[in-house]
């Protein structure tokens, strides 16, 4: 009877365990070597370069697009950072890796203009990502870091640029869908009152059912935080799913609020703070074991190279998805988008196991 979910939140803690213990055995199952870490995490990143282009090209010609950076952009910066890492071990072991350099570059150029068109959360995302994933290169290989004066100016000059051409492209084209003032105006109307709305109803545990757009609001796990509504449709559970004009209330919760608001509202304060110790523990564990990695690697060992660069990538991926879907927009850790992350904590966790096995 444990395995079947009585709510939204049960679903969740069910699902993150399988996922988690599937993804330990999968990790255990295939060779993490470096060529074979390299190979995927590049075809990877061609692979979400096409699908971001693709929906960027949807909305501009108007077509039904299906918003692929909320579920999988913290995956393009995961495959982006581990190719980077795996180009840095393969600087210091001598290798020309200048094409291969050039062509990363050319990737992330093109991932920020067509993941920043249909979302500019993602350019937020991954423009943060990649300073995080940097800053953790340059530790882990005992490089300068690049987190200097200069180079942050650097970015929030060309972060200002993107923003600003993306706003003139809006006006241009007459597409107000791309435009960021338009969204942060959006956002400046709601967030306040969204945000009111959340702490005046939360509970320690749950929230008042009186102030949810539900009827029959049990005032815990309504559905604002949840699996994909065509995964719990699959299964067939009788959970509370926002429909129609439903969606549009879910928002309030969903797009206008960090998602420290949104898990404590849904699920309560303490559900909220255990949570949050869950995504600190994720990392104090996926540190550590890097820092045994490069070690390793210090030490003349190679064998643990594709692990090295796979676990470099997944944190910085962990972060910023976690840094974007907490204190940002709750929409980039909810829904598919809690999926991803949760895969790359099982991802983190995995190296546990790998290092047992060994």
């Amino acid at each position: 009877m444990f395995l079947i979910a009585q709510n939204n939140f049960q679903l969740i803690i069910i699902f993150g365990l399988l996922l988690t213990i599937g993804v330990i055995y999968f990790l255990r199952l295939i060779p993490l070597t470096f060529n074979f870490v390299l190979l995927i995490s590049l075809i990877l990143s061609i692979s979400l370069t096409l699908l971001f282009g693709f929906d960027a090209i949807s909305l501009i010609l108007n077509y039904s697009n299906y918003e692929f950076t909320h579920p999988y952009g913290s995956i393009a910066l995961l495959s982006i950072v581990t190719s980077l890492a795996a180009i840095y071990m393969m600087d210091d072991l001598k290798f020309n890796t200048r094409s291969l350099k050039i062509f990363i570059i050319f990737l992330i150029i093109i991932i920020a203009l067509v993941g920043g068109t249909v979302h500019r959360d993602f350019l937020i995302m991954w423009i943060f990502g990649l300073l995080v994933g940097f800053f953790i290169l340059s530790k882990s290989f005992r490089r300068k870091s690049v987190l200097t004066f200069k180079n942050v100016t650097k970015v929030i000059i060309i972060s200002l640029s993107i923003f600003g051409f993306f706003q003139l492209l809006s006006m241009i084209l007459n597409l107000p869908v791309i435009s960021p003032l338009l969204r942060l105006t959006r956002i400046d109307q709601n967030s306040v009152n969204s945000i009111i709305l959340v702490i005046q109803n939360t509970y320690l545990i749950g929230h008042n059912p009186a102030s949810a757009y539900l009827a029959n609001s049990s005032g815990f796990a309504d559905g604002y935080i949840a699996l994909p509504i065509n995964l719990i449709s699959l299964l067939g559970l009788p959970f509370p799913e926002f429909y129609g004009i439903l969606v549009n209330k879910k928002d309030v919760i969903d797009y206008f609020v960090p998602g420290i608001f949104g898990y404590s509202y849904d699920f309560g304060y303490l559900i909220m703070i255990l949570f949050l110790i869950y995504v600190i523990g994720v990392l104090i564990i996926g540190l550590k074991i890097l820092k045994k990695y490069r070690m390793n690697r210090e030490n003349g060992k190679k064998n643990y190279l594709g692990r090295e660069a796979l676990l470099i990538g997944s944190i910085t991926a962990f972060i910023s998805q976690a840094w974007l879907g907490f204190f940002i927009i709750n929409r980039d850790i909810n829904g598919t988008a809690l999926v991803t992350f949760l895969f790359l904590g099982a991802l983190i966790l995995g190296h546990v196991f790998l290092n047992k096995k060994n």
